[in-house]
């Protein structure tokens, strides 16, 4: 629908411009191979109303949007399918991909073309000539034709006023403007009126409806969930509605109506939201909040605290342990950051594990921020040069998708 090129393929080959349109959206997120041949279509294929195809115009110094949208097209496939050359199960699927179409579209086009009936033209060969109708005249002479002498006779004519006997049975009145005030209509003149053929009516379009269906139902199911459910099992179930919703819509659309191509790509985009929201945390909670835990003493050290969205403070500065004591705790936000400060005088021995986001750690620079899926990091800090090692701290850390930041208690 970008530059008409999957249009031009559905009337060569005969075939709905959809199945294309599908298949490079495929082949374009699989290897890049849609939007590469999409990309050299667009440059060598003229419009149907013009001679010359984009590449011309770049030779010859007119360059425009459509041929630098081209252009992009291509690197872009060329970029995305060299980073693909060392995946060959993505390569395999997508020449398979390939192959199928084109040979969908060579059948589709060949069916249509029948080849001459042997019988058939035996026939017309053997058959005699057709009879055909006598030629009609188309030169009729006239009187006023002939050279006029000084006696008033006529040079070959009859001697009559209206012309020659094989022009007396002429209509004269078709060939002479007659100034008449009423006119007249001949019989001659009169031609059947042709009527155009009533332009059959389409389906109706009920893709709006469909839409506005499916963000009904989608807001109406995460809704009913937001309150009492962590955000992930929120989005799944509004999206399956509005997915429940698209689907119920094109399958009607075969008996009620037509939806078009971009209901199906809002069916798979909604499905892909859904395949993303089912990998969620399910600590992740729909209210964003803020916590700050410190405990007055080793006592007061809780095995574990939990936060499900927000940004959650660990303070313990203020547990004085004895020699040779060890304090074990656990902290855990879903999404946010968790912030923990830990005293200076004692062993502190920490298991990092962040789903998506950043760890930054004492020493460590503010400001360089590296996000990473999947971190884990185990780590030690010791007490700080001339204090006295009064005990042993062990933490559990966990953060979903955020960012851990560990940081001594100031001197």
């Amino acid at each position: 629908m970008i530059a008409g090129v999957c249009a031009g393929l559905g009337r060569q080959t005969e075939m709905d411009p959809v199945i294309f349109r599908i298949t490079l959206a495929v082949l374009a997120a699989t290897g890049g191979i849609g939007l590469l041949f999409y990309g050299f279509a667009w440059l060598l294929v003229p419009y149907e109303e013009e001679e010359e195809n984009e590449v011309r115009k770049l030779l010859t110094g007119r360059v425009d949007g459509h041929a630098l949208a081209a252009v992009m097209f291509a690197l872009v496939g060329c970029g995305i399918f060299l980073t693909m050359l060392k995946n060959g199960g993505v390569l395999t699927f997508a020449v398979v991909l390939s192959l199928l179409l084109a040979g969908s579209g060579y059948w589709s086009r060949r069916r249509g073309a029948h080849g001459p009936d042997p019988l058939a033209a035996q026939a017309a060969a053997d058959a005699p000539p057709e009879a055909q109708a006598p030629p009609v005249a188309t030169y009729y002479p006239s009187w006023w034709r002939d050279p006029i002498v000084k006696d008033g006779t006529h040079v070959g004519g009859t001697g009559y006023l209206w012309g020659p006997g094989d022009a007396r049975n002429r209509d004269l009145v078709s060939a002479v403007d007659v100034g008449v005030a009423t006119p007249w209509t001949h019989s001659s003149s009169l031609r059947p009126s042709r009527t155009e053929p009533p332009i059959p009516r389409g389906p109706r379009w009920i893709g709006g409806w469909v839409f506005l269906l499916a963000l009904l139902a989608g807001g109406l199911g995460a809704g009913l969930t937001w309150e009492t459910h962590p955000l992930g099992t929120s989005l799944q179930a509004g999206l399956a509605s509005a997915l429940a919703v698209l689907g119920l819509g094109i399958a009607l659309s075969a008996f009620l109506g037509r939806t078009g191509a971009r209901m199906v790509f809002l069916a798979i985009v909604t499905a892909a939201l859904l395949a993303g929201a089912t990998a969620l945390p399910k600590d992740i909670t729909t209210h964003w909040k803020r916590a700050s835990w410190q405990p007055a003493a080793m006592a007061d050290v809780q095995p574990a605290y939990d936060l499900g969205s927000g940004v959650g403070t660990l303070d313990l500065t203020r547990v004085q342990l004895a020699g040779g004591q060890t304090v074990t705790t656990h902290a855990e936000v879903g999404a946010g950051q968790l912030k923990v400060i830990v005293p200076t005088d004692a062993t502190v021995q920490m298991s990092i594990d962040v789903g998506m986001g950043d760890i930054q750690l004492p020493g460590d620079n503010r400001k360089d921020v590296d996000v990473k899926p999947g971190r884990h990091q185990s780590v030690t800090l010791s007490p700080v040069k001339g204090g006295k090692d009064t005990g042993r701290l062990e933490i559990g850390l966990r953060v979903g998708v955020g960012q851990v930041e560990v940081s001594r208690a100031a001197s």
